[in-house]
Order: structure tokens, then C-alpha cells, then sequence
């Protein structure tokens, strides 16, 4: 984590306005009863509601990213996520994609791999073609042409998905980093991120 407060107050869902309510909408819990759900819509959510128009535009882009749209497997996707996240020092994002890596078929060790990068002697070819091509772009924003030609095992779209994911991500990290966005209750920060003052 960047920051140990928000910088930008997440909202009482208690106190939101017409318009909060619609764009939260599209959570099972908020379209129940948003005002007596506090606690299951994420921070993250409940911070970008403050813009709601940007909010609801936000999640039609991360639907495509999450869905099957997205044609990279989703191991491959959340391993792309994870090292975007953990690149950008996004203690919230890699927090809530450790979770959904596991679920997705990431072991805990190719989490822990994960922080060290393509470097990482236990990667597969692939997964470190994939794992440079995300360091290429989180530290050049640009895929170098050796990283490009080793991602030739996945399809043009794939390709194209890869990118997709990585700059999608890396916005959201900024986000979060920025905003102070704070980890949900129960979460706990892997060490690796805590960069908040003492």
C-alpha cells in the first residue's frame, strides 16, 4: 500500500445519492438493498462511485477484461494481473487478485514467483513470455520486439488481450495507489507492498 488512509473517502452506501445507487446497481448485493449492504461492495467500488457516470463506464471495459471475451485463459490473465499489480506497488489490487488467482489455478507458489518476475527459474516458456511482455509494458509501455516474438504461442487476439489487460490493470493501480483506496475487511497486505510511512 502507498498510502495507510484514503486520500478519497469511500462512500456511506447509506447516504448515496440516486444516481451512486444506479451505478452500484450491477452488484447482486447493491441491486437487493444497497443502503443495508455495507461491507459487500469493495472499497474500490465504493470510492469510484464518487464519479458514478466513470464508474459505470469502468465496468463495462473490466467486464470485457474478466470475461470470456478475453481470450487469454484465465490462469494467464490473472497471472498478467498480478505482475501488473505487484509492478505498479498496488497492495490493493494484488490483494484481491491473489484470491482470484488461486481460484483461477494459481498455485501459492507461482504467487510468490510472481513478485520475483520472468526471472524466476520455475516459470514455464510461456508464462515467462508472458510475464516479460507485462514488465515490458509496466516499464516502457511498449512490448520490446524479442519480448513480442516470444509471445508467438498465443494467437493475435491473445496478443492483443495480453495488452489489453496489462493497461487496463495498470490504470487501476493507479487508482488505487492514488485514491488510498484501503483493503477490505478480513484482507490482510502482503509484506512485499506495504510502502506507507511509519
Amino acid at each position: 500500500m502507498r498510502l495507510s488512509a484514503p486520500r478519497v473517502e469511500p462512500v456511506d452506501l447509506a447516504k448515496i445519492d440516486d444516481e451512486q445507487r444506479e451505478a452500484l446497481a450491477v452488484f447482486a448485493s447493491a441491486a437487493r438493498d444497497v443502503t443495508k449492504s455495507e461491507g459487500t461492495v469493495l472499497n474500490i467500488f465504493r470510492t469510484l462511485v464518487l464519479a458514478p457516470k466513470a464508474l459505470t463506464s469502468f465496468l463495462a471495459w473490466g467486464s470485457y477484461i474478466l470475461s470470456r471475451r478475453n481470450s487469454l485463459p484465465e490462469r494467464e490473465r490473472e497471472l498478467v494481473i498480478l505482475r501488473t499489480g505487484f509492478n505498479c506497488r498496488s497492495g490493493y489490487e494484488f490483494t484481491q487478485h491473489t484470491r482470484i488467482g488461486l481460484d483461477s489455478g494459481l498455485t501459492e507458489a507461482e504467487i510468490e514467483a510472481i513478485k520475483v518476475g520472468p526471472s524466476d527459474p520455475s516459470w514455464s516458456e510461456a508464462d515467462r513470455a508472458m510475464l516479460q511482455a507485462t514488465d515490458d509494458l509496466t516499464r516502457d509501455f511498449h512490448v520490446s520486439d524479442a519480448s513480442w516474438a516470444a509471445l508467438s504461442f498465443l494467437t493475435q487476439k491473445q496478443q492483443m488481450d495480453l495488452v489489453f489487460t496489462v493497461g487496463n490493470y495498470t490504470q487501476v493501480s493507479m487508482l488505487l495507489n492514488s485514491f488510498g483506496v484501503q483493503l477490505d475487511p478480513g484482507q490482510e497486505l502482503d509484506p512485499a507492498l506495504d510502502h506507507r510511512p511509519r
